[in-house]
């Protein structure tokens, strides 16, 4: 068993550690925030971490209207300048693995040197080089990926970066819905993954993911590792934009992994009858009021209950993360030791 799969298949149990930890501290979270007086938040990443960004200041905008955006740490870096006004009254929060990335420590030390923002850490390690600039940080050592490719670190991630939203516009809704997520995540995983194996079972030799809303930062963090894992092109779109040109990249060595929701189901089914004849295959994904026809996609995997749409991101990604590495076993490659990767990178 590769270690990539281990840690895979080891996420939820770090993931009730995770929600644990989270709520313990949700008043320190919540104290700090609102000691800051800051007028928005920024969420900076790179790579996985900046996906995962992208989909947590979807969440902040829309769990509590405060404003919200994110940044690829190497961007701040070099152009720090240009994002002053940005910069200027703002909560920088950094979701980091390592916590040790260089775009992202040395962007937090020259920010600080500058007095520009505070500065929120959440990483895997602890005592982390991040967290030594930071003016909170969370640690959650539990969730540590020791693979290069992140798997289990960006579902726990994902979800802490969820419930700091959640804390902030009290949505006691999203928070109740993860716990039954995790609660039901292992006989989720046991249900699903030999059909996901077998529906990714061909050859094909590109991936397209679909998802709105928060779970689009998620199907990028699905392209990447895919990209990473599997050594195969992959991209991700909103699901209807996939229409504006994306399209002619769909055919039949294409593989779709696409996040359906009850709304607009009828836009839904029509996208996905015209990408099956242009002769993709395609896993949809969505939770039990999803309604997901199996006349009109490969594999339909729906979640046991109806969960808020951005807790449906946490079962999501383990369809990527498992078709990755079907795909990386299929083709004889290494899921722990990609070809000219390094588990954080230096500079």
């Amino acid at each position: 068993m590769s270690l990539t799969y281990g840690e895979i298949k080891s996420q939820y149990s770090a993931l009730q550690q995770t929600y644990d930890y989270m709520l313990k501290n949700r008043t320190a979270i919540t104290d700090f925030f609102h000691s800051q007086g800051k007028r928005s938040v920024t969420f900076i990443g790179c790579g996985s971490s900046y996906t995962l960004s992208e989909s947590a200041a979807f969440s902040v905008r829309l769990r509590t209207g405060i404003p919200a955006s994110a940044l690829a740490g190497g961007d701040l870096l070099l152009n720090a300048e240009a994002y002053s006004s940005l910069l200027s009254d703002t909560l920088l929060i950094a979701p980091s693995r390592s916590g040790s990335t260089s775009e992202i420590v040395e962007s937090v030390r020259l920010l600080k040197l500058s007095g520009e923002a505070p500065v929120m850490a959440i990483s895997c390690v602890v005592d982390s080089a991040l967290s030594e600039f930071a003016d909170f940080a969370l640690s959650l050592p539990w969730a540590f990926d020791h693979s290069v490719c992140q798997t289990r670190t960006v579902t726990n991630l994902y979800t802490a970066n969820l419930m700091i939203a959640a804390f902030l516009g009290h949505d006691e809704s999203v928070l109740a819905d993860i716990a039954v997520a995790i609660a039901q995540g292992e006989a989720y995983m046991e249900r699903f993954e030999s059909a996901i194996r077998e529906a990714s079972d061909y050859g094909w030799t590109n991936a397209v993911l679909l998802a709105d809303g928060e779970l689009n930062g998620l199907a990028a963090e699905g392209a990447i590792a895919l990209t990473e894992i599997a050594k195969v092109q992959a991209h991700a779109f909103h699901v209807l934009d996939v229409r504006h040109g994306p399209m002619v990249t769909v055919g039949p060595e294409t593989l779709v992994i696409a996040h359906l929701t009850g709304a607009g189901s009828e836009h839904q089914r029509k996208l996905m009858q015209d990408i099956r004849a242009r002769g993709a295959k395609i896993i949809a994904f969505g939770d039990a009021a999803a309604k997901i026809s199996e006349h009109h996609v490969d594999l339909a995997i729906m979640t046991e209950s109806q969960l808020n749409r951005p807790v449906q991101g946490i079962p999501f990604l383990f369809i990527p993360q498992i078709v990755a590495l079907c795909s990386a076993e299929r083709q004889g490659i290494d899921p722990d030791k990609p070809d000219g990767l390094t588990a954080w990178v230096k500079l």
